[in-house]
């Protein structure tokens, strides 16, 4: 039963943990994997393959899953890993619902390579089936209330496309673009999670979560690291449930849950709790 699981930091192998998940029980994934030597692990691999297909059979119909990954540059040519990986979730069932961007604002100044400064990874936004549940973040129009005179939009319809006038005045709001930017590692959220060599930002997660997911759902990070995703799963009130191979980061995991349980009330309580799992 899956009830098992939820709201607790999980020591194992993430493949040998979710083997032990029903069918269609998770609502979201939200996860970044160890890609391309960019990140020391532990000397941990994984097999991506084998992961994908798992994460398949254990996701709800018209759930999500959110993949944040990047690419490593060897012998002066990016990998291609990221696009590989995409693929991969194609080939066994997935749907590529959006691939999205995040981008970081303040960057570490790399040495001068004869290419730009890289600035973003990927995120891929699978989906089993139909997506059901989005809520979209709005952000102010810039424009907002301006009365328009002529100006036209692009209908995107399956038939021919055409052009119509746009709403007049201009609405206070819109949907978010697919590029989203964080300033990483500043908060004092994400300075909870220092001691793991590559976290994403914790509001990244959460407006993953917010997006993909209703109060009470289930979110899953198998490779979850210092613990952002189970954390912004609790604090928006889902239930949650993070694997790590790694002991320490395990900890690490279960004192930022407990610290931000304390600091707030969750719908389901402090019932968060260190599980070793055998490997």
């Amino acid at each position: 039963m899956i009830e098992n699981y939820l709201n607790k930091i999980i020591n194992g192998i993430c493949m040998d943990v979710m083997r032990q998940f029903p069918d269609n029980s998770i609502n979201l994934v939200v996860t970044s994997p160890p890609y391309d030597n960019l990140r020391t692990y532990k000397g941990y691999t994984f097999p991506f393959e084998d992961i994908i297909t798992e994460l398949y059979r254990i996701v709800k119909e018209e759930g999500i899953v959110v993949w944040v990954v990047s690419d490593a540059t060897i012998n002066g040519s990016e990998t291609c890993t990221s696009f590989k990986q995409a693929l991969t979730f194609v080939e066994k069932g997935f749907r590529l619902h959006d691939t999205m961007i995040f981008q970081n604002t303040n960057p570490v100044p790399q040495i001068y390579r004869k290419r730009y400064t890289n600035v973003f990874e990927y995120m891929f936004v699978f989906s089993k089936g139909a997506v059901v549940t989005h809520n979209p973040i709005m952000v102010p129009c810039i424009h907002a209330g301006l009365e328009l005179k002529g100006t036209t939009y692009k209908n995107y319809s399956k038939g021919e496309q055409c052009r119509t006038k746009l709403a007049n005045p201009v609405k206070a709001e819109k949907i978010k673009g697919n590029i989203w930017e964080y300033v990483v590692g500043k908060k004092a959220v994400d300075q909870e999670a220092k001691k793991h060599p590559a976290p994403f930002p914790y509001e990244l997660a959460l407006d993953h979560i917010k997006s993909w997911t209703n109060e009470g759902d289930i979110v899953l990070d198998p490779m979850c690291g210092s613990g952002t995703t189970c954390v912004a799963a609790m604090d928006s009130r889902r239930e949650y449930i993070g694997i790590d191979i790694s002991k320490e980061y395990c900890e690490l995991a279960e004192g930022r849950v407990r610290i931000h349980s304390q600091k707030e009330p969750s719908l389901f309580g402090n019932m968060s709790r260190f599980a070793a799992y055998p490997n």
